[in-house]
């Protein structure tokens, strides 16, 4: 059992649940890979492409580090005021939107694959 499967069996709860069914998807992606980072659940191809961050009782975002750069956020995706990452709240394992999520994830590789990623804008997180 590896570092996230760890973390994800001691979170428990809806939260765990979700984590799981989320991790499990997006590892079926090729050269995916998850490595915990800041106590959560992240995962990697070239760089960063997403993380999991649960809230206890909250459910877990899904977030996407360069959603900014996305053409096509599908809608399901909020900033929440933020300058560089999008993600989408779920609540229920049984409410997980894959299919629009597919498209997201598929757009974030893209641009992982296509586009180096060069860290932060300038003035991010001052």
């Amino acid at each position: 059992m590896n570092e996230v499967d760890l973390y994800i069996e001691e979170y428990g709860g809806t939260e765990g649940l979700i984590m799981r069914s989320l991790t499990e998807w997006i590892l079926t992606y090729p050269q995916m890979t998850a490595k915990l980072r800041y106590s959560i659940p992240f995962f990697y191809r070239k760089s960063w492409v997403c993380y999991l961050n649960p809230k206890r009782g909250k459910g877990v975002e899904l977030v996407f580090l360069r959603a900014k750069e996305f053409e096509n956020m599908d809608g399901i995706l909020d900033s929440k005021g933020r300058k560089m990452v999008a993600g989408i709240r779920i609540m229920d394992t049984q409410k997980i939107p894959f299919e629009k999520l597919d498209l997201v994830l598929q757009e974030a590789i893209q641009l992982d694959e296509n586009i180096p990623y060069k860290g932060p804008p300038k003035g991010y997180g001052s």
